[in-house]
């Protein structure tokens, strides 16, 4: 068992939770819900099921039952991966949008951030579905009592989710359905007001007597149908009935003698396993764990990771590259050649060689663990609700390019380039540690500084969790958390970075959530779980 010092040196009304059966989210009722599930005799999977059933409704600002979610499972002898992300409807390519929205000053199509021309198939209900099958133990039909008694009852909205309902109410009052669904009374909910989703409820209650098969081809399905048709979308029947997630074999790279395990493209989680395998060529335990050298390092390695996520990576199927070639050491180390241990860079692609998100995380004492996310992208997504299902629909298709020179250019039944990433830590071949970091291109940067902070400084899940952050954002800039310290904030300065400060962590700093095995072999001596203090959530257990 690894040797933390469990002290937290921040900030944080949140303690390390010890348990044989955890469940750890970014709400408490989802949270209790998956543990509903344990305490009758489910296993880890049913209780993630159950769990991000629950948060479609307690957080719709971050996803709802038109997401994507991806998942990797432990199931006591190997790692599973799950991707349940969307593909465009058929009848999407770039002159599809050209017609519609014509060109912009570069020549390119246009391309809509929201509304119907933004949503690919949605995939998670048919990967809820995906994992049952394969792992899952209680009856499909139970897992999704906690999250219909909630719709039928209502809850009362915590604060954080209440601050970015009222954020998006303003953008998304006009998108088809949005205000009937979200906007009671007319306005967002306030903090402690009850809000009730019938018609999710009764959504919900299809989903779970047919396997999440109606969702594609029954009632639901031509319901969403219709109303793209109403709206003029081209989401068909076809598009629904055709979709399937797909089993995939996780991506991974050893650092300082533990494996990060990632989904591989369509996802980004290959960045944070190119920063990792960056990082690997320094002595980041020999700085100080909040010094502006230690920050400077994953600061530059995370920037040359993105260089080439955003130059490579798309579907697979499209890919120049592949992600082999993108995590070769050789290949790694001429690029952590690149960076000045005194000096921020701004870094190009390399040329490798040939050759608005929710996360939870669920533990059984079986020794059965499950990382998963699930979301609708940008807060609610495309601001869509299919009327009387609460349906409310993602808005992936802004993942595409229309760079007809892009790997990632928009084609029909093509996923698009997506964010959303699920980790998971080995050992020797042994499962060690569920957990992700949310937060749009906030994730591979939060898996980065959690793992560093974890196995290069001793620190304890929920100290990570905690301990202030840095985004890189796309033009190389820096964000960095109010809370980090003025002497590190100073000498990324003089470094050269340029620095913003941003007072919302909810979404520019992610939230993550962590369950660290306890024992290598002995699954009954439990778990440590964490929830991030950024959002409402709680971890857990028993």
């Amino acid at each position: 068992m690894k040797s933390f010092n469990w002290s937290n040196p921040y900030p944080s009304h949140r303690i390390p939770l010890f348990a044989r059966n955890v469940v750890s989210t970014s709400h408490p009722l989802a949270s209790q819900a998956g543990l509903r599930m344990l305490l009758k005799g489910g296993n880890a999977v049913d209780a993630a099921i159950a769990t991000a059933a629950c948060m479609t409704l307690v957080e719709p600002v971050s996803n709802g039952l038109g997401s994507d979610c991806f998942a990797m499972v432990w199931d006591g002898r190997q790692l599973h991966g799950l991707n349940a992300s969307g593909v465009a409807p058929a009848a999407w390519n770039l002159g599809y949008f050209e017609r519609k929205y014509g060109v912009d000053g570069q020549g390119l199509a246009r391309q809509p951030k929201r509304g119907w021309d933004s949503v690919t198939v949605p995939g998670a209900v048919a990967g809820w579905a995906a994992l049952h099958g394969k792992l899952g133990k209680l009856p499909f039909e139970e897992l999704f009592e906690p999250a219909i008694e909630i719709a039928e009852r209502g809850y009362a909205v915590p604060p954080v989710v209440a601050h970015k309902w009222a954020a998006a109410e303003d953008e998304l009052r006009d998108q088809p359905g949005f205000a009937e669904a979200f906007l009671p009374q007319g306005h967002a909910p306030r903090v402690g007001d009850k809000f009730r989703f019938p018609d999710a409820a009764r959504t919900l209650r299809l989903i779970a007597r047919s396997k999440g098969r109606d969702y594609y081809e029954g009632e639901l399905a031509e319901r969403m149908v219709a109303f793209s048709a109403q709206c003029g979308a081209a989401l068909t029947l076809d598009d629904l009935r055709s979709y399937r997630p797909e089993w995939v074999q996780p991506i991974a790279k050893d650092y300082r003698g533990y494996t990060l395990n990632e989904i591989p493209p369509n996802g980004q989680g290959i960045a944070a396993l190119i920063a990792l395998g960056i990082l690997e060529q320094f002595d980041v335990a020999g700085l100080p764990v909040d010094s502006a050298q230690s920050q400077h390092l994953q600061i530059e390695a995370m920037k040359l990771a993105f260089a080439d996520l955003y130059r490579y990576v798309a579907d697979p199927r499209s890919m120049a590259v592949t992600p082999e070639q993108m995590l070769d050491d050789g290949y790694l180390a001429e690029r952590a050649r690149l960076i000045d241990p005194n000096r921020a860079t701004h870094f190009a692609a390399g040329r490798p060689h040939a050759g608005g998100t929710i996360y939870l995380t669920a533990a059984d004492e079986s020794g059965m663990m499950v990382s998963f996310i699930q979301s609708n992208y940008m807060g609610f997504g495309s601001g869509v609700v299919v009327p009387g299902t609460g349906i409310s629909l993602q808005n992936r298709g802004v993942g595409f390019s229309m760079d007809p020179k892009s790997a990632n250019v928009v084609a029909g039944g093509k996923r698009p380039f997506h964010t959303i990433i699920p980790g998971f830590l080995t050992r020797d071949g042994a499962p060690v540690m569920s957990f992700g970091v949310m937060g749009g291109d906030m994730q591979p940067q939060g898996h980065l500084q959690t793992v560093v902070r974890m196995l290069d400084y001793d620190q304890q899940p929920q100290a990570a969790c905690c301990a202030p952050r840095w985004k890189v954002n796309r033009d190389f800039t820096l964000d960095v958390e109010s809370t980090m310290r003025a002497d590190a904030v100073e000498g990324l300065q003089k470094m050269g970075h340029t620095l913003k400060s941003i007072e919302d962590p909810y979404m520019d700093f992610g939230a993550g959530q962590f369950i660290w095995r306890l024992s290598g072999s002995d699954s009954d001596h439990g778990y440590v779980a964490a929830s991030d203090t950024r959002r409402d959530g709680q971890a857990v257990g028993f």
